[in-house]
């Protein structure tokens, strides 16, 4: 059957006043609905589609002051069409409005859960709606009440005079129907088997007749039960369950059980003639969940059960989720529910003589002990030794019932656990939440380590420290701040990573950090900097000028060497350098080692990561503008280095935090993490309150560009292409097909040239290329500078060229270009000689300062907004004096447009987690991948 094409041809009809009535089927009673013209022969606009079946019917219809049978012709729905076509027609004549009323009316009872499984008259299986609620009981009568003749005009069978079917058994048996139907889906027999109810066809079943009527009684049953527990009391020792009665018809009418056999008559009236018959079958359904109820149905008048102390516990727990599945509520007194708490404190009460730092030495164990509480009040130790020895589920504490939970007794007997070691117990009270066999436990910290933890909880709370007498500068208030939080973790062994915005002095800060820790004999020694090669001669520039009394000596090239290193004296050396003389630094007893564009170590596998982590060092720092680039292991590789064991294995990282934080399955897991990690990374942004307040405006544009013939023609053929073969492919040899597709619509977005790697001709063949021309003419006839980014050194060679061939001068800056050469451009640019700097954005996207510049382009998209900030921040950043604006060219209607759609929610998110940029994308369906690249619309 066609669904849409019959449904669209019933709606057509019932828009066209036609009339409707409901026939029910025998035996399965599955039923359809039947749609007649009142007035006129029948002659549908259409030839009925597949599905819909012409009918001749006999009704009872108006005949002049009387009715009489008549015959009339019209179409039978089946339920699905019919459901369908009500839902969303505009019915004309009443008997079609009062069906649509009806649809409605079994739709909101189908998704209220109100359907159960029954047998036929005949034995078929079937699913029919219920139970119902009172308000849904008086519902279905209203909407019986309002039906009109002719919507129910079906003759009831027997001797004249003629009559009707009653409207409220009609509408029962459609919404029947309709529960039937919509269950009966296609998918029910691939999930279930071949077993009954999920047959796409009723089929008799005769062997659940027993089951199906005791249900059938339960679901429409006038009376329930329940059972009220009432504590002990006085003589009373023991709990008892009281059985209590109910009708649906008044759901705020309880009535005591004893009553029905004591007043029977008068409890029959309240609740009807069947109160006791009824009482005793639920009792029955009510034994066979929970075999104590057995006792009940053995009393010649069930009232009450005295109840063992177990079985009192029981029904605080599974017991009573049993029952209520077998229709029996649990009524617990409202006194009674007082719920002990049990909390983890971790940490030494009194440490009479210790240092707070001495609290985290590596062969210090602290305190992992239980306290017990009620409400918000702590138990004492003789309350808590009362419970150990309880052995009743339900004990009195301060003239209260309490729960004994036998987990909490059981920690109220073995009050102390093994002792934490300082980075456990600083993970465990910082998340709140220490896990134990696989439970976690709420948890805090007290005495000297709780005093400890409040100090290191918060950065931002210290008192700003005075900056050294021999730093030649004047920190601003957020970097004294800085450096009070990494002089402090420092000396505690607890190190930290210091990850401002770029452009908000994290050099000078650790250079105050050096001279500061200087000022003590206890921490002065020699600092060592590990920095990418580019930013060494910055690091040269920054410490001669802020710290012209330190010496600085850079440990590269082929005469480095450590001697005569001075106690107080900074080393500069790069990663590259550190991977083949990490021996030879490692026999330096370094007061400070210092990582630089710490998203270098970000692969906690990778050799430079390896050989960082076996320098010795009293304190670590990492400094970094994007803690996370790609996703949270990197977050993982920085701290275990700077606090090794905070995080914990990288493995139990990722199951903890990671793996939640990514999928989204725990949505409360990046708050744990945050809470986690916030003490040791130090994070501010240009946009925080009272941070960068000098700092000018910032415009971010994006500008939309229209692709030419030519790109048009080569992304949809390699589209085309690429899409059959990813269809063909799976595994690691699909996801490299899917990023080579992404690199070449990039690469076709920026201009033809790069993807079919040409040099010439370039004029006329890309939207970009243009926009760019007509943006540098304007900035340089304005006497402004530019910095233009792209991902790719070979479209940024295009460019140079291209520019060369129009009398733009411009500078070229890639991962080739050797670190004298770097200065040089870096120093021509600032001094304004060159207007126009190209620069490859993983080569130059850090660690330079370029605050000539006003204007900020990128010809093509990262897809990680934190690497773009990075790159935008080598001209928006202390220093800048004039307002920046960025322009980021996009393709129209290209895979660039759509992604750059999506970076504002992973921006976001960003504090949180950040995706995986492109390598996330492989992970999409042939059909997602599909709708990202097709192309869109152009202008």
């Amino acid at each position: 059957m066609a669904l849409p094409e019959a449904s669209d041809f019933a709606r057509r009809l019932l828009d066209g006043g036609w009339a409707a009535v409901f026939l029910p089927d025998q035996p399965a009673r599955l039923g359809r609905l039947l749609l007649w013209k009142p007035a006129g022969a029948v002659a549908a606009n259409d030839t009925a589609p597949t599905g819909v079946e012409p009918e001749s019917v006999e009704l009872v219809l108006p005949h002049g002051r009387s009715v009489r049978r008549r015959r009339v012709e019209g179409y039978a729905l089946p339920v699905a069409v019919a459901v369908s076509a009500l839902t969303g027609a505009a019915p004309t004549h009443p008997s079609a409005a009062a069906w649509q009323a009806a649809a409605r009316f079994a739709l909101r009872l189908l998704a209220d859960g109100r359907l159960h499984p029954a047998l036929t008259d005949t034995g078929y299986d079937i699913w029919q709606v219920g139970p119902l609620t009172a308000a849904q009981r008086q519902a279905l009568d209203a909407l019986a009440a309002a039906f009109p003749p002719h919507a129910h005009c079906l003759p009831e069978p027997g001797p004249p005079p003629v009559r009707i079917a009653e409207p409220d058994a009609l509408v029962r048996q459609f919404c029947d129907a309709v529960a039937d139907e919509l269950v009966r889906t296609p998918a029910a027999p691939l999930s279930m088997g071949a077993l009954p109810y999920a047959w796409r066809e009723t089929r008799a079943v005769p062997a659940l007749r027993e089951w199906a009527e005791e249900t059938i009684a339960a679901f429409t049953a006038d009376v329930g039960v329940s059972l009220r527990i009432d504590l002990p009391e006085g003589r009373r020792r023991q709990f008892r369950a009281v059985l209590q009665l109910h009708t649906a018809a008044d759901p705020a009418l309880v009535v005591e059980a004893a009553r029905l056999w004591s007043e029977t008559a008068e409890v029959e009236r309240l609740l009807g003639p069947r109160a006791e018959t009824e009482t005793l079958l639920a009792l029955r359904r009510g034994a066979r969940a929970w075999p104590p109820l057995d006792r009940l149905l053995k009393d010649a008048a069930p009232d009450q059960l005295r109840l063992t102390d177990g079985e009192a516990f029981d029904l605080l727990g599974d017991a009573t989720d049993t029952l209520r599945t077998a229709g029996i509520a649990v009524h617990w007194p409202r006194e009674l529910v007082k719920a002990l708490t049990a909390t983890a404190e971790i940490g030494q009460r009194t440490a009479p003589g210790s240092t707070a730092g001495g609290l985290l030495d590596a062969d210090t164990l602290l305190d992992f002990r239980w306290q017990l509480s009620l409400g918000d009040q702590p138990l004492t130790e003789a309350e808590m030794d009362a419970l150990a020895e309880s052995r009743r589920p339900l004990v009195r504490l301060r003239d209260q019932w309490v729960v004994a939970d036998p987990k909490l007794v059981a920690r109220a007997k073995r009050r102390r656990m093994d002792p934490l070691t300082p980075m456990e117990a600083l993970s465990a009270v910082l998340t709140g939440e220490a896990e134990r066999d696989g439970e976690g436990i709420p948890c805090v910290a007290v005495g000297a380590f709780g005093d400890l933890v409040a100090r290191i909880r918060d950065p931002e709370s210290r008192t700003p420290a005075p900056q050294p007498a021999a730093l030649k500068a004047t920190l601003r208030d957020y970097q004294k701040r800085g450096l009070s939080w990494l002089a402090e973790m420092c000396e505690l062994g607890l190190g930290g990573c210091l990850a401002d915005d770029m452009g908000l002095g994290k050099t000078i800060t650790l250079l105050a950090l050096h001279l500061h820790r200087q000022t003590d004999p206890a921490t002065a020694g020699p600092t060592l900097v590990v920095c990418p090669a580019s930013l060494l001669g910055n690091w040269q520039r920054e410490a001669a000028r802020f710290a012209p009394s330190t010496p600085v000596r850079r440990y590269h090239g082929g005469d480095r060497h450590l001697k005569d290193l001075a106690v107080d004296e900074i080393v500069l050396v790069t990663y590259g350098v550190l991977r083949r003389d990490r021996e030879v630094l490692a026999e330096t007893a370094w007061s400070l080692l210092a990582a630089d564009e710490a998203q270098h170590v970000k692969n906690p596998y990778a050799v430079t990561a390896r050989e960082l982590r076996a320098l010795p060092a009293r304190a670590r720092v990492a400094l970094t503008g994007t803690p996370v680039e790609n996703n949270l292991s990197e977050l993982w590789a920085l701290l275990d280095w700077t606090t090794p064991g905070l995080l914990g294995p990288l493995s139990a990282f990722r199951d903890r935090h990671a793996r939640p934080i990514e999928s989204g399955e725990d949505p409360e897991a990046a708050e744990r993490l945050s809470r986690l990690v916030r003490p040791f990374l130090l994070r501010r942004k240009k946009s925080d309150p009272g941070i960068a307040p000098e700092l000018p405006a910032k415009t971010e544009t994006d500008r939309v560009v229209a692709l030419t013939t030519e790109q048009v023609g080569l992304y949809e053929a390699v589209v085309r292409e690429a899409m059959g073969k990813i269809a063909e492919s799976e595994g690691i040899a699909r996801r490299g097909l899917v990023l080579k597709l992404l690199t070449a619509l990039k690469q076709i977005c920026n201009h033809p040239a790069q993807y079919l790697r040409q040099s010439t001709p370039l004029t006329g063949r890309s939207g970009k290329l243009e926009l760019l021309d007509e943006l540098l003419d304007t900035i340089t006839a304005e006497g402004e500078s530019v910095l233009v980014f792209t991902q790719y050194t070979q479209m940024a060679t295009l460019l140079e060229k291209h520019l060369a061939e129009r009398g733009t001068p411009t500078l070229f800056l890639h991962g080739g270009t050797p670190v004298a050469r770097r200065e040089e451009m870096v120093e021509r640019f600032q001094q304004g000689e060159v207007p126009v700097f190209l620069l490859s954005l993983k080569a130059a996207g850090t660690g330079l300062n370029l605050t000539r510049a006003t204007h900020v382009v990128h010809y093509d998209r990262w897809w990680n907004p934190a690497v773009e900030d990075q790159a935008t921040d080598r001209a928006y950043r202390i220093g800048q004096t004039q307002p920046v604006l960025v322009h980021k060219l996009l393709a129209e209607g290209t895979v660039e447009d759509k992604v750059a759609k999506l970076l504002t929610s992973k921006r976001a998110l960003a504090d949180a987690v950040v995706g995986s940029g492109e390598a996330a994308l492989t992970e999409l369906s042939d059909a997602e991948l599909a709708e990202l690249v097709a192309l869109g619309r152009q202008s």
